[in-house]
């Protein structure tokens, strides 16, 4: 089972341990091969496939693809049979959660003494995905990691000097694209104070 990353960062050197907020980023180990060892580290049948690595400076994320419940392509394809499969496949993943939480709080140690980042999981069926706990990181507001992947893409392509500056960056664009969205935003918001001072008051 060979795995497969998505980089949104990998630095270079030995980590220190952690420090305030994290590992030295400075001192982070690379994790260029983090998805092959943890393929090779997982055991064999927990997931269908090689599951998906992403990686940047705080976490590692891993997401594998479970077998769907028996039966699951019985189910008709109408309203009520989608629901009932997204129920079966949430099911499955909670099941798989439970089953396996000491042994992937055991890899999860060791992958986190050898990339000094932290690990997290999730499982998916179909179209039904669930990431267990991930981490959440103070960047002048608290970004998990698809969002901080875009911010350290914009770093490492020289359009960014920092996460903040990037975070900067991506709010002046939002508002140059979004300005007459952002209008009407503010005067829904003003009616609504207006209305809200206009409203009954208690005696």
């Amino acid at each position: 089972m060979s795995g497969r990353m998505h980089r949104g960062w990998h630095g270079g050197g030995r980590g220190r341990g952690p420090g305030r907020g994290g590992w030295q980023q400075s001192d982070l180990p690379g994790a260029d091969d983090a998805a092959a060892w943890l393929s090779g580290r997982l055991p064999d049948g927990w997931f269908v496939g090689a599951p998906d690595v992403t990686v940047d400076r705080e976490e590692i994320v891993v997401v594998g693809e479970l077998a769907a419940p028996d039966g699951d392509g019985d189910v008709d394809d109408t309203e009520t049979g989608r629901a009932e499969r997204a129920a079966a496949a949430a099911g499955r993943i909670s099941r798989f959660r439970e089953e396996t939480r000491d042994e992937r709080i055991d890899i999860a140690r060791q992958a986190e003494h050898r990339y000094q980042r932290k690990v997290a999981w999730g499982a998916r069926i179909g179209d039904v995905t669930e990431l267990f706990t991930t981490a959440s990181v103070p960047v002048m507001t608290r970004l998990r990691q698809p969002e901080r992947i875009v911010l350290d893409t914009l770093v490492d392509s020289g359009v960014a000097r920092s996460r903040s500056d990037a975070l900067a960056w991506a709010v002046r664009l939002v508002g140059e694209h979004a300005e007459e969205w952002l209008g009407e935003l503010r005067e829904a918001m003003a009616k609504v104070d207006e209305l809200r001072t206009k409203g009954p008051t208690a005696d």
